[in-house]
């Protein structure tokens, strides 16, 4: 069951960390710690993997995933993916806005994806923004990468190692740099 609050995050809506509904969120952080440290802190198979990181989402992630310890998020619930991911490890994922990944892609070691921000008003601060990223079919994430919230990886793009992705990548197009810019398109033929 989704709950409002949830549908809120999910929807890109602001939040307010003072509402009592924000409440649930910390209970759900709270239950996914511990299956975080189970995962991060003991050897598993990869089936085992995938089982753990089935009960923190809460909806089925494919056998055909590879998806490598340590894991680490600050809400878990969130992920969504698609089926023959390879996820690297010491990946981070601040998923309350949604991380959606397609099929075929890749993330490698190091990565940050980020769904949430704050506001820059002092008085507003304490509020959560949230903006899903979408991380589109056979797309490449190099090694410590970061995306920003709000943003979309085309598919089949490859994001540079290194690079900070600030605005949407094209499909086929290799992005990199700090900020991260297009460098050319990738020949699909």
């Amino acid at each position: 069951m989704t709950t409002a609050i949830l549908k809120q995050a999910l929807a890109g809506e602001t939040l307010q960390f003072i509402d009592p509904r924000f409440a649930e969120i910390t209970k759900i952080n709270q239950q996914n710690s511990r299956i975080r440290s189970d995962l991060n802190g003991h050897d598993h198979t990869p089936a085992e993997v995938i089982q753990l990181i089935t009960q923190m989402t809460k909806q089925p992630v494919s056998a055909t995933n590879s998806i490598n310890p340590p894991f680490y998020s600050d809400f878990g619930r969130h992920i969504f993916m698609g089926e023959n991911i390879f996820i690297n490890q010491q990946y981070f994922f601040v998923d309350l806005g949604g991380i959606y990944i397609a099929d075929h892609v890749l993330i490698g070691p190091r990565v940050t994806i980020l769904t949430v921000n704050h506001q820059e008003q002092p008085a507003l601060r304490c509020n959560v923004v949230c903006k899903a990223v979408h991380i589109q079919q056979g797309a490449w994430l190099g090694a410590n990468v970061t995306i920003l919230p709000g943003v979309t990886v085309g598919a089949n793009a490859i994001v540079g190692a290194g690079a900070l992705v600030t605005k949407d990548v094209p499909a086929n197009t290799i992005v990199g740099g700090v900020p991260a810019k297009p460098l050319r398109q990738i020949k699909t033929s």
